[in-house]
């Protein structure tokens, strides 16, 4: 390969010509690939505090965290100088043949300090979708150990999220990725999301919360409690469009599980290291998992990695019962991602980050996104931490939704992009989750941002008279 086709080498080149290179070879994910090349894509080359800046030199505020990961920021010193002493001393070796890394151990200690006291033990995977990938067998042979391999079904929600592969998007239960691929695999089921605009308008929130709880009894029910091996879900769901469930929604979520004593699995990968206020999801929602999967902000997405937290009712059976557990990747425990996450989570206790979340600028996010309630398109404002979601109808006053076919929430994210912003849009609600460093200051910025985004998005919706 010539210097001239070498990215590394390469500065000089133009957006055009970037754009031009990707079309040629890079299948983007979740990405209609013959439109993005009609349009080019976005060429981000550099990233500080809570910016990027693409290489026409536009400045962006990155209210999405990269994709719900980048939690301490771009340009951390520390994680990138933890990286490079890791990669200078021991730059790979695998977790396979009794062998380990002194990495890999220290994070496995700092990962049972930090999650909840049920979890001692934990299973390294490269991503979220590989650690839910590993929930389904892990769960699975939970129960052949005890006896009961019947007990093969797992109940998941529809429009939650639990990644891309076979088991992962199966899990999770969205209909445009199961009408790929022959989704779901066998053993997979679904129940309704806790989304009271969907599901519950006109109903008190708190009654929704048990009514929709509700619907995996039924479900438990309807397929037998002794086939039923587990639940999963996320405790905010966070690609779905960040769905806030009701405060009553997880605690008889627990006690359903603990009734049919079926295994709950907490699906940490966005609402873990923080992104709530709180260490994790379950913490803030007030839930006991037996299995917790993680990803993203365990690095802040500076170097892929994942696992599973394996509370000690699983723990013990698969140790002291199973032998071989016939299952595991390449990367699990790779020395550099694990150096990179000791010195995320390290970073993030020293820096108080989730104690900031949720005592200082979490409350203060809700606050600003409660302000936009004013706004003539936006129905609905909710946060968690700092993640939240803006509800853009028709006519707010009646709740009417806009017609899907429309893709107004497009519309918008396109004027988002125009001005410097980064904001998803889940159908016609509006999603944010920026790193968790942002300061008030910061989340002022972005308020003003996100008011002209949806001012301009007004303007184009009356010109094409569409309210």
């Amino acid at each position: 390969m010539n210097a001239r086709n070498h990215p590394l080498e390469s500065p000089g080149r133009t957006t055009a010509e970037w754009q031009a290179a990707d079309a040629a070879h890079f299948l983007h994910p979740f990405t209609d690939h013959r439109a993005l090349a009609g349009r080019g894509t976005r060429v981000i080359e550099r990233g500080e505090g809570i910016h990027l800046w693409d290489t026409e030199g536009k400045k962006i505020l990155d209210a999405m965290s990269g994709l719900w990961c980048v939690n301490v920021g771009y340009g951390r010193r520390e994680l990138i100088d933890a990286a490079t002493r890791q990669l200078e001393r021991l730059p790979f070796y695998n977790s396979f043949f009794q062998t380990t890394t002194p990495p890999a151990i220290e994070l496995a200690e700092l990962l049972a300090e930090v999650t909840p006291p049920q979890f001692e033990h934990v299973f390294f995977s490269s991503s979220g979708s590989e650690s839910n990938d590993t929930i389904v067998r892990m769960v699975r042979r939970y129960w052949d150990l005890l006896g009961q391999p019947q007990r093969q079904v797992i109940i998941g929600r529809e429009n939650g999220y639990h990644g891309s592969t076979m088991a992962g998007a199966s899990l999770g239960g969205m209909k445009g990725m199961h009408a790929q691929g022959g989704l779901p695999i066998p053993g997979i089921e679904h129940i309704g999301q806790p989304y009271q605009f969907e599901h519950g308008r006109g109903m008190d929130r708190a009654e929704f919360g048990r009514v929709a709880a509700g619907w995996l009894e039924q479900k438990i029910l309807a397929i037998g409690p002794d086939k039923v091996a587990a639940f999963i879900g996320e405790p905010v769901q966070g690609a779905g469009g960040v769905i806030v469930p009701p405060e009553t929604y997880w605690p008889e979520i627990q006690r359903i599980c603990d009734q049919y004593g079926i295994l709950l699995v907490s699906d940490e990968v966005i609402c873990g290291f923080g992104r709530t206020g709180h260490w994790f999801g379950c913490e803030r929602f007030r839930t006991r998992p037996d299995l917790m999967t993680f990803a993203k902000g365990v690095t802040s997405g500076y170097v892929p990695l994942g696992g599973v937290m394996v509370g000690e009712r699983v723990a013990r059976v698969l140790i002291e019962q199973g032998g071989e557990f016939a299952h595991g990747y390449t990367y699990s425990g790779h020395p550099v991602a694990c150096a990179v996450a000791l010195a995320n989570i390290r970073l993030m206790q020293r820096e108080g980050l989730v104690e900031r979340v949720r005592e200082d600028t979490g409350p203060y996010l809700a606050r600003q996104f409660e302000a936009l309630e004013d706004h003539p398109l936006v129905g609905d404002a909710e946060t968690c931490g700092l993640m939240g979601a803006l509800h853009l109808l028709r006519d707010k006053a009646a709740g009417t939704p806009f017609d899907p076919a429309l893709e107004v929430g497009m519309v918008c994210r396109a004027h988002c992009f125009g001005n410097g912003l980064i904001m998803r849009a889940v159908g016609d609600r509006m999603i944010i989750a920026p790193p968790l460093v942002m300061t008030r200051a910061q989340i002022d910025e972005m308020g003003a941002l996100i008011r002209r985004c949806l001012d301009l998005t007004l303007a184009e919706l009356r010109e094409r008279g569409w309210f």
